[in-house]
């Protein structure tokens, strides 16, 4: 029986296989859920987790879809403009999926949307230099 590593799950995506990408969506989905969670009760007070889980989920699509197959694979912009693209285009995702999922007026939706920035990146600056890739 052939290993796991020696088994391609999924073809056509060079340099990842089904579980990888699987594997990184749940990851960055909890990551973000996580964080809005710590956002929204700390800017509202007692939430339910669940509704980080259903807004966390919009993020994590457009930022793994953006970096796979985005701007920066298209060759056009540089990959600095690119990162910054991505990221302004996840934070308006984030901002759009909070406003639904939250109901909250467009101030109150904004000034959440820029504490959960906050905290993803306390957490992803710490978490990155806990396992060293900074």
């Amino acid at each position: 029986m052939a290993s796991l590593t020696t088994v391609p799950l999924q073809r056509g995506l060079p340099g990842g296989s089904l579980l990888a990408l699987v594997v990184t969506f749940l990851g960055v989905w909890v990551f973000y859920a996580v964080t809005l969670h710590l956002a929204a009760t700390f800017f509202i007070g007692e939430v339910r987790s669940q509704r980080a889980a259903y807004a966390g989920v919009v993020p994590a699509i457009v930022s793994l879809l953006l970096q796979r197959y985005g701007v920066a694979s298209v060759g056009i912009v540089s990959p600095g403009l690119g990162v910054g693209i991505v990221v302004v285009a996840t934070v308006l995702a984030d901002a759009a999926a909070i406003a639904r999922v939250y109901d909250l007026p467009r101030r109150a939706t904004v000034a959440l949307t820029l504490l959960h920035l906050a905290f993803a990146t306390a957490l992803g600056i710490a978490l990155a230099n806990l396992f060293g890739m900074l």
